[in-house]
This record gives structure tokens, sequence and C-alpha cells, in this order.
């Protein structure tokens, strides 16, 4: 198993993408705490991992609030007194709607939750864990919309293109200390997610679901989405000794955008 022995922390960890990873942690020997706002999907998950034979903590965590990204990484120290991986894959889509028409707080919400509690996790789990130790890995949870502009998304994707950055910053920071810092940005990912923001955009665009459907999964390159699971895969890979001479990268899914 190529995470025996490692304690990994996945944010966003009660649905879809978080879901799909904190169980292939799992299946690869790590104990996992899994943190997301949703109290009965997060003692879903943990049970799901403790059926694999593993160890599970689930911590009620909205990462908004400065001070329960610190108090999770705190339950998590005091649990398992380490942290190997962090897994930040917590983040909200943010409205559909053009700029001239965004409301500050919504836009804020975005950056909050996507960007500055991916940033707060990473500080925590390096000061307290990582650079004591000298070891770890932090993977960041871009998307497609990371690597170029999406027009009705200007918060998600500008959350988005700034993981890339924080990924590159914070490698060429942490290195030195033998921990690895790796980003992933999937394109349209299976799942109720994806389908919610599909059909608001249709909505906005005055275009049938259907057919914002079937445009989406056409401009792709495997002409489908990409599946939790496959993504879950990537970051597997990324946190074992495999990757081991792989940092400050951003790797995409199979998912990519080709228009």
């Amino acid at each position: 198993m190529r995470l025996e022995g490692k304690v990994a922390i996945v944010t966003g960890g009660g649905k879809g993408i978080g879901r799909a990873i904190s169980l292939a942690f799992a299946r690869e020997g790590a104990d996992v705490v899994v943190a997301a706002r949703t109290v009965s999907a997060l003692k879903e998950v943990a049970s799901e991992i403790e059926a694999l034979g593993r160890k599970s903590l689930a911590v009620v965590t909205d990462l908004s609030d400065p001070e329960q990204a610190l108090a999770m990484v705190d339950k998590t120290l005091e649990e398992f007194g380490k942290v190997d991986v962090l897994m930040n894959n917590s983040g909200i889509a943010g409205p559909t709607a053009t700029v001239a028409d965004m409301e500050l707080e919504v836009w804020n919400q975005v950056l909050a939750v996507n960007l500055t509690g991916a940033m707060l996790c990473a500080k925590h789990v390096l000061k307290k864990s990582m650079i004591p130790r000298q070891s770890g890995v932090i993977i960041n949870m871009s998307s497609g919309m990371g690597r170029r502009g999406v027009g009705l998304r200007s918060p998600y994707s500008t959350s988005k293109w700034a993981i890339i950055g924080f990924t590159q910053a914070l490698a060429l920071e942490v290195g030195r200390y033998g921990i690895r810092v790796n980003c992933i940005a999937p394109g349209p990912v299976e799942g109720d997610r994806t389908e919610r923001v599909l059909r608001e955009r249709s909505k906005v665009l005055g275009i049938a679901f259907e057919e914002i459907m079937e445009s989406t999964k056409a401009s792709l390159p495997l002409g489908r989405m990409v599946k939790p699971e496959e993504v879950a895969e990537l970051a597997v890979f990324l946190a074992c000794d495999q990757s081991s001479g792989i940092t400050g990268q951003t790797i995409n899914s199979a998912g990519i955008s080709m228009n």
C-alpha cells in the first residue's frame, strides 16, 4: 500500500471528489481526517474509511472561518500526532453571473473558501507538523477554469488560477524542508455539483440544459467528463513516494476543454 502509516487531511471530504480521494487514501493505507460543513456526509465517509480498516476523524469545518481551519488542524494533531498529507480540496462553485452584476459579499466568500481557506490549512499544517518533521505533501485542487478564464464564473475561475500560483510559490518556500506541493486541475467531473453548475448556466444563457451538457462533453478530449475516482488516483500518486521528484506542478486530469 502506497500510503501505509500516513495521516492525511482531506478538506471537502464529504462528497464528490473529496469523498473519492478520502476513500482512495484509506485503501492505500492512510488514516484520514475528513473535513467539511455537512455533518451527515462526513460521518458517512468516516464510517466507510473505518470499514476499510483505517482510522478516521470527521471534523465539521467551514473554511471561510479562519478559527475553524486552525481548530481542524489542532484536532487532527490531538488524534494522530502528525500530518503527512494535506489535500486542499474544499471549494464552492460560486455564482453564475457577470462581473457587472457581481455582489461583493459573494465574490469574497468564494475567495475565502477556495483560496484563503487553502492557505490557512497549509499554514497551520506546515507550522505545527510538516516543517518540524521535515517532511510532508500538500496537494491543492485547482480546475480547468484555473487554466483559462470562463465567462459568468469570474470568482471561481479567479480563485482557481490563484491556487496554481500559490502552489508554485509554496513549493519554492518549503522544498528545503523535504516538503512537496502540487496541484490538480480537473475539467468537468461527473456528479451533482457539475450538473448544478451547468443547469444554472443554461438558465442564465437561455439554452437548454441538454444542449449545454452535450456541448460540454463534446469539448473534452475524451468526449466525456472525468470521474471522481480518476481524480482520486492522481491524488494518491501525488501523495505517495512514486512522485517524490515532483513539486510545484499543476497536473490536468483528462477533462480539460479543448475549445
